[in-house]
């Protein structure tokens, strides 16, 4: 609440003081987040009881972790968010800016609620790595929802291109608005990497997710050397409950999954590790 009361009165003093010259503005919302300090995840008073008969997804029910404690106060932050977005949405139609002002909603990661690992977020699961992404005003009205797989080093390129400035050739992503517009072959994967509480590397299609893992246990941000962790079927197992990695009937497809991630690690600047199989 306080950092979107920051943010209302930015838009106020900002209409007030500066008229029509363009802004960026970045709010960080903070929440649905668990609080390191205190071990849980915080909703506001009344989450427990106000969500408590939620629907389980399906990527958590019948697993351990700590979902089932948590997952009502982590519904109550993501309604919080909800009420407070309608705040700004509210500012930005009152003062006018609705015409001419491009929002994007989105979020850094998601939470397994420790259900693939000791942690939150640092998993190649669905449920960390896709995240929500709605882009609302000029060349983004009309409502709608893109089968495409984007990716946040999308995000830097999409905001240059609504404000007309051109991009460095050096510029990693695509333009979301240039998508829209027909003027650009999307790609049909996506890639992550993992660091901190281990280091991976992942690569998703609409079909297929492929992540390796590094060895080492001090966690850098990049090895020379990784080993096949997770391959997952997404059209039959949408939730990522079966582990194919080891099945020697997708040989083929972890080969190209493989030649997918060492394209992007190039992409990326990275240098092309070792990738060994995963060992039974």
């Amino acid at each position: 609440d306080c950092i979107n009361n920051y943010a209302i009165d930015y838009l106020h003093r900002h209409a007030k003081e500066a008229g029509d010259r363009p802004f960026f503005l970045f709010v960080s919302q903070l929440d649905p987040h668990h609080q390191n300090d205190r071990n849980r995840y915080e909703g506001p008073d009344g989450s427990k009881e106000r969500f408590r008969d939620f629907v389980v997804p399906g990527d958590l029910d019948g697993l351990a972790g700590d979902w089932q404690e948590h997952y009502p106060d982590y519904l109550g932050q993501c309604h919080s968010i909800d009420n407070n977005i309608g705040r700004l949405m509210a500012t930005v139609r009152e003062l006018g800016y609705d015409r001419n002002t491009i929002l994007i909603y989105t979020s850094d990661h998601g939470s397994h609620f420790r259900t693939r690992n000791s942690e939150y977020k640092r998993s190649c699961h669905d449920g960390c790595l896709r995240i929500p992404l709605i882009a609302w005003g000029p060349g983004f009205f009309g409502g709608g929802i893109r089968p495409e797989l984007a990716s946040l080093i999308d995000l830097p390129g999409t905001i240059l291109d609504c404000a007309g400035i051109d991009r460095n050739e050096r510029d990693q992503g695509h333009s979301l608005l240039s998508l829209l517009c027909g003027e650009t072959q999307w790609p049909d994967s996506v890639f992550a990497q993992i660091s901190e509480a281990s280091t991976g590397r992942t690569v998703r299609t609409r079909d297929w997710k492929y992540a390796v893992t590094a060895p080492q246990p001090a966690h850098p941000a990049c090895s020379a050397h990784y080993t096949e962790s997770h391959l997952y079927d997404l059209r039959s197992d949408p939730h990522e409950r079966t582990n194919l990695v080891l099945d020697t009937q997708y040989n083929a497809v972890r080969a190209e999954m493989k030649q997918r991630l060492l394209d992007h690690m190039a992409q990326a600047g990275e240098l092309l590790p070792e990738i060994s199989a995963a060992a039974g």
